[in-house]
């Protein structure tokens, strides 16, 4: 059955489903979206409620919002297995999957898109983001053990903007959270993760045309 993926090249969330597939070697098209210029009218109709990417189209069926498609991907190409197999780390595994979303993107969206006072009320909040997933990871390898898997994707694919969060809010991660740092570093190292990042200096310039756009600079 044919795999295509609606995309945006910036998107953390669109480098969760190119790194599923790769890690599943599941082939697919790739249909780079306008969100500034004008929205594909498959975008719009595969997606009519939050009109968004990523969206994963399998056999024309859509399936919406990144962490479900990661779900969905490890449903249907059982092999390599991303969730554990315990249904107590599978708990855990959503558990996390849900804090990173509501969490992880949020707090650093607040750091460029603030100004003054707001920019470190909003870097503090990351950092202790941050640290409690720092505290999450222990002393394991991966989130999942000792192999990478489902948590890892999800929260790697948000790093390809920690350099600009860097930035604006005048902080290294590596500083304040170095087991997660030590922890990228390995999962930058799989070909999977690597291929499937836009590159840092790209989504730093992106965000400048965005923080002109709102008025920020």
């Amino acid at each position: 059955m044919p795999v295509k993926v609606l995309d945006f090249w910036a998107s953390p969330f669109g480098v969760r489903v190119r790194v599923a597939l790769a890690e599943k070697g599941v082939s697919y098209e790739s249909q780079e979206e306008d969100l500034f210029g004008g929205k594909s009218d498959l975008l719009l109709q595969s997606n009519p409620i939050y009109e968004k990417v990523p969206v994963l189209l399998h056999d024309d069926k859509p399936v919406l919002e990144s962490s479900n498609i990661v779900y969905y991907i490890d449903e249907t190409w059982p092999s390599p297995k991303l969730l554990p197999a315990s249904s107590y780390d599978r708990s855990r595994a959503r558990f996390w999957t849900d804090f990173i979303d509501k969490k992880v993107y949020d707090a650093g969206r607040n750091i460029w898109m603030g100004k003054g006072a707001e920019v470190e009320a909003a870097k503090d909040e990351f950092i202790d983001v941050l640290k409690k997933l720092e505290g999450a990871l222990g002393n394991r390898e991966y989130y999942g053990g000792d192999q990478f898997g489902f948590l890892d994707i999800i929260f790697v694919s948000l790093s390809c903007w920690f350099p600009t969060y860097e930035k604006y809010g005048g902080f290294k991660v590596e500083e304040e959270t170095p087991k997660i740092a030590a922890w990228l570093k390995k999962c930058y190292k799989r070909e999977t993760v690597a291929k499937s990042m836009p590159d840092s200096q790209k989504v730093i310039e992106f965000v400048g045309m965005m923080r002109k756009m709102h008025g920020i600079e």
